[in-house]
């Protein structure tokens, strides 16, 4: 029997490196809300009073980056003046040029050596579904991830007056034969004014914000671990620096799928580390609703400036027909840039509301539909 206990974790909106993800995305959503043409790689830096807005961005929308990052740390909760990071308060330095024309070239259809929309940059990407549960998602992840929201909800309808924005959770699943058997632990920690001490924090996350969210999976004896320093009323980015793209994991997978090591915020869908790793989710959950694996991974690798990859791979870790699996993928699914942009629907202000709490498993999202070509994939 394979037994064995597997953790992932889930850090909040207001967690600096998400911080710092938001206002990527906000930027991105301002740009393709104006043109939807734009190009844009914008990378976000963080710390105390100070948001630095950097990157590369070409597009004919007119933009005023300041107001974008104000709304963007207003709409996650950092508007108190008496923190160093607060929407009304902070310094905005924006460091951005234009996109290089040799990527240009080799993007733009017109352009393209390939006679095609190419790869906006070279690099690996991964999609990963698992039928262990309903959104087939890792469960580990799920839970986590349903914890830290859970947390912020309660926030934000301002249940628990006591809270502020940076919290993030973690939760270990075990597992017999590849399947979750039970939660074997939990940590909550979550920033907090200075009256709420630890025992209190503790009651609500078991009494209250655990049953809630985890349900079934939720047992009072679960070993809880809330705070484990003892307090958190500083946090965010007031008390640490935050960057964009530093929480891949969190975003994707939980690490129960490799990653090829492109973030996702603050790109536009032509960069393939973006679009092309949606894309690979859409493929995997194929995959295992047509149930020709139980769980599986797919792998595609690109040339900057190509439309085609220059490889695609299926591996179903020995839980289905990996062939089947591997000539369904290859039959049924496009992963040129242009024909995923089209089939998603990618060049609109979507990416605000992808940027927390994982970027696969949440309903409404394109690249989490189950299309007719799995059912006829039986």
């Amino acid at each position: 029997m394979s037994r064995y206990i597997f953790t992932s974790e889930s850090v909040s909106e207001g967690h600096p490196d998400k911080v710092s993800d938001y206002i990527s995305d906000s930027v991105l959503d301002a740009c393709l809300g104006q043109d939807k043409n734009s190009r844009v790689a914008c990378e976000t830096l963080c710390k105390s009073d100070t948001v630095v807005v950097a990157g590369e961005i070409t597009t004919n929308a007119t933009l005023d980056y300041d107001q974008i990052v104000r709304q963007a740390v207003k709409e996650i909760g950092y508007t108190d003046v008496a923190e160093p990071f607060c929407d009304t308060t902070l310094k905005v330095i924006s460091l951005i040029t234009r996109q290089s024309n040799e990527i240009d070239q080799g993007v733009t259809l017109t352009t393209s050596q390939s006679g095609d929309q190419g790869a906006g940059d070279q690099g690996i990407m991964f999609g990963y579904a698992t039928d262990e549960s309903p959104e087939l998602m890792p469960l580990p992840l799920l839970l986590a991830h349903k914890l830290t929201k859970g947390v912020s909800d309660d926030r934000k309808a301002g249940k628990v007056a006591w809270l502020r924005p940076d919290n993030k959770s973690q939760v270990s699943v075990l597992y017999e034969n590849n399947e979750p058997k039970e939660v074997t632990a939990v940590v909550v920690s979550t920033q907090h004014t200075p009256e709420a001490d630890q025992k209190r924090i503790t009651e609500y996350v078991r009494d209250e914000v655990g049953p809630k969210v985890l349900g079934a999976w939720w047992r009072n004896d679960v070993p809880l671990h809330v705070n484990p320093t003892g307090s958190f009323t500083h946090g965010g980015p007031s008390a640490d620096a935050g960057v964009t793209g530093r929480k891949i994991i969190v975003d994707t997978y939980g690490g129960a799928g490799r990653h090829g090591g492109g973030a996702f915020s603050g790109k536009d869908p032509s960069k393939v580390d973006r679009s092309s790793a949606y894309f690979c989710r859409f493929v995997a959950k194929q995959v295992v609703a047509a149930g020709l694996a139980k769980k599986v991974e797919i792998q595609v690798g690109y040339a900057i400036g190509l439309a085609k990859p220059v490889s695609v791979k299926v591996d179903t870790f020995g839980t289905g027909d990996e062939r089947a699996a591997e000539k369904f993928v290859m039959d049924t699914f496009d992963f040129r840039p242009r024909m995923i942009i089209d089939r998603f629907d990618l060049l609109r202000p979507i990416y605000r509301s992808t940027t927390n709490y994982g970027h696969f498993g949440r309903p409404g999202l394109p690249w989490e539909a189950v299309e007719k070509a799995a059912a006829v994939a039986r």
